[in-house]
């Protein structure tokens, strides 16, 4: 049989060893390497740039007519309002003032509201609105003050019979009838409620309208005012038909009538509450509120019943046409808001009439 040298077989052994001992080496520093990976934790995604969000917009303000640029309104914050924005272009154009200033998000759109954010409307950086000039602007209570001051000067200038008005040897010759006083003192306690709901129970907004509503408004009320109490105060004026009882009647249903306004519009002005949303005004112990339980603007109902009572008092034509253009505007509103009202309560409002029980 053939054997190895021994010289070759002693060169294998070592060989193998060696071969051995480097394995057993690898396997050391793999564990250790191991040891290591572990001991390091679970390896982290490198974290995504986050970019931050825009600190600062920039208006640009076109005119809505031209399309040309007015003027940039820079550093403007997330918080800032259109009223905001409003104001800093005020500071650039002292002319235009606030309440004349109209913004728009696109041309031809709607009026921005003054609480509007920008950050609410803003696409991108840059914001672009459109100027609208609304012309001279005035207060809602210079409005409701105005129209209703008038009334009740120009109706006593009537009442005092001036000269300038009346043949005086006429006036002179005859005498009032005591609805004549009755009339004007009914007409003015109509206007001083008005004019005192106005200062101190109405929540009149803090906006503004144009100064050309102020005029037709005055128009309005100045001049069907200085009509009826022409008629009223003249002194070839006859009085009603049915004499002191159909005067006497139709003075405590106005009375009556002006008392529940008043009511009414307290508890319009003072609103109950259920939580955080508002609940539709209900009546309380007052027997003049529980025209709530009928409809939905009783303060309208009570109006026009002054009105008619006003008429039935006086029977005179022009207080018949104001009364029933009254009505007509008024209904005109009663409608817009009840339906307004069956969006918001309509489990509580399907039963109530708009302003007349069981009829409008």
């Amino acid at each position: 049989m053939f054997k190895r040298p021994k010289s070759l077989l002693s060169e294998c052994k070592k060989d193998f060893f060696s071969q051995r001992a480097t394995m057993k080496n690898d396997m050391r520093n793999f564990h250790s390497f191991s040891q290591l990976v572990l001991s390091a934790g679970p390896l982290k995604s490198t974290p995504a740039v986050k970019h931050a969000k825009t600190s600062h917009f920039e208006i640009e303000i076109l005119d809505a007519q031209t399309r040309k640029q007015i003027c940039i309104v820079d550093k403007v914050i997330q918080t800032s309002t259109i009223h905001d924005v409003k104001q800093k272009f005020h500071k650039e154009y002292p002319k235009w003032y606030p309440s004349r200033v109209g913004l728009q998000l696109e041309h031809g759109g709607p009026l921005l509201k003054d609480y509007i954010t920008i950050q609410s409307v803003a696409a991108s950086s840059i914001v672009t609105l459109y100027f609208t000039d609304l012309g001279q602007q005035v207060r809602w209570t210079t409005v409701f003050l105005a129209e209703y001051t008038g009334p009740l000067l120009i109706y006593l200038l009537f009442y005092l019979r001036i000269p300038c008005i009346y043949d005086m040897k006429e006036s002179s010759r005859r005498l009032r009838h005591p609805v004549v006083h009755l009339a004007c003192f009914c007409h003015c306690i109509h206007y001083i409620r008005y004019l005192l709901e106005t200062l101190f129970v109405h929540k009149v907004s803090a906006g503004h309208t144009p100064l050309k509503n102020l005029m037709k408004g005055c128009a309005f009320y100045w001049g069907f005012t200085s009509w009826v109490a022409y008629y009223i105060n003249h002194p070839r004026y006859t009085p009603p038909s049915f004499g002191n009882r159909q005067v006497t009647v139709s003075a405590i249903s106005f009375l009556v009538c002006e008392a529940g306004n008043h009511f009414i519009n307290a508890v319009l002005a003072h609103p109950n509450h259920t939580g955080t949303n508002a609940s539709f005004p209900s009546p309380n112990y007052n027997p003049f509120t529980w025209m709530f339980f009928l409809v939905s603007c009783p303060n309208y109902t009570y109006e026009i019943g002054s009105w008619i009572s006003f008429t039935v008092m006086t029977q005179t034509l022009p207080v018949g046409i104001f009364t029933l253009l009254m009505s007509i505007q008024m209904s005109l509103w009663a409608q817009k808001k009840h339906k307004v009202y069956l969006k918001k309560f309509n489990s509580y409002m399907h039963r109530k009439s708009a302003m007349i029980p069981f009829i409008l």
